[in-house]
């Protein structure tokens, strides 16, 4: 059984709140389709994609290191980041905690 942590991000800028929970429903139903078992999901509410200093994805890689689950699943990588090299730098502390990232888009 591969446990999956979700996130969802949206910016102030173009997006709302609900944002949030359509890209986590999105993120659950292919996690059933896949067989996966959503075990956490993180969120940053009205936060900016340009920096890594957002409490959902700082706690998502701390807990990441604690092996509560094999993959995160997000909408798309612009979630996780705006920044190429935020992108690269989760992926490899992920990747070091033995995590995969899998986006939708």
């Amino acid at each position: 059984m591969t446990r999956v942590a979700l996130y969802a991000r949206y910016s102030s800028d173009a997006q709302r709140d609900a944002s949030i929970e359509d890209q986590l429903r999105l993120c659950r139903t292919h996690a059933e389709r896949q067989g996966w078992t959503v075990t956490l999901c993180y969120t940053d509410r009205a936060m900016s994609g340009a920096t890594l200093l957002r409490p959902g994805i700082q706690e998502l890689m701390q807990d990441a290191q604690r092996a509560g689950f094999e993959l995160v699943l997000a909408e798309a990588l612009d979630r996780i980041s705006r920044d190429q090299e935020d992108v690269a730098a989760v992926f490899k502390r992920l990747r070091f905690a033995g995590v995969d990232i899998v986006t939708l888009a």
